[in-house]
């Protein structure tokens, strides 16, 4: 192999939206009330364009069911969205999801470099749930890194997505 030939890598596996999302999702980092149910979790991680390459900017957008399996289909808890650092990281506070339904947990995620850009939309779930391969539309693709920290679970993921400019 070539050491120096540019290697593109893997952009986002998308899965469907679901019935849940709600646009205008409130500008924040932490998304779960202070009563919300369920384990806190944090997720990180970055941007990136297909050479990986971090994106500045990059509009990222949450939502999830809570501890108990139920999404706040009234309000805004445990959704959200932020704009990526210089760096392309994004960092977000909330409350592990429970299964529902034939749904394993997960994090739904709308992600677009740039004004211009076409929005991705995805899911990303936790390693070791035996629900997942149970759940109809799981991507195992979509699996994120999780450590268990003495302040909860720490959840990892990098998002790739195509520029336009």
């Amino acid at each position: 192999m070539d050491s120096n030939k540019k290697h593109k890598i893997e952009l986002l596996h998308e899965v469907e939206e679901g019935p849940y999302y709600k646009a205008s999702s409130p500008h924040r980092k932490s998304i779960a009330a202070e009563n919300t149910h369920g384990k806190k979790l944090v997720l990180e991680g970055r941007v990136l364009n297909p050479e990986g390459k971090p994106i500045s900017e990059a509009w990222v957008d949450f939502w999830h069911a809570d501890g108990k399996g139920e999404y706040d289909n009234t309000g805004y808890n445990l959704r959200g969205h932020q704009y990526t650092d210089e760096s392309g990281r994004f960092y977000l506070e909330t409350v592990m999801p429970a299964l529902y339904g034939n749904r394993t947990p997960h994090i739904h995620v709308k992600v677009q470099a740039n004004p211009r850009s076409r929005i991705y939309t995805t899911q990303l779930y936790f390693s070791g749930m035996e629900s997942n391969e149970r759940d109809p539309i799981f991507e195992p693709a979509n699996i994120m890194e999780l450590t268990e920290t003495s302040e909860g679970t720490k959840a990892r993921f990098d998002l790739v997505v195509a520029v336009t400019d």
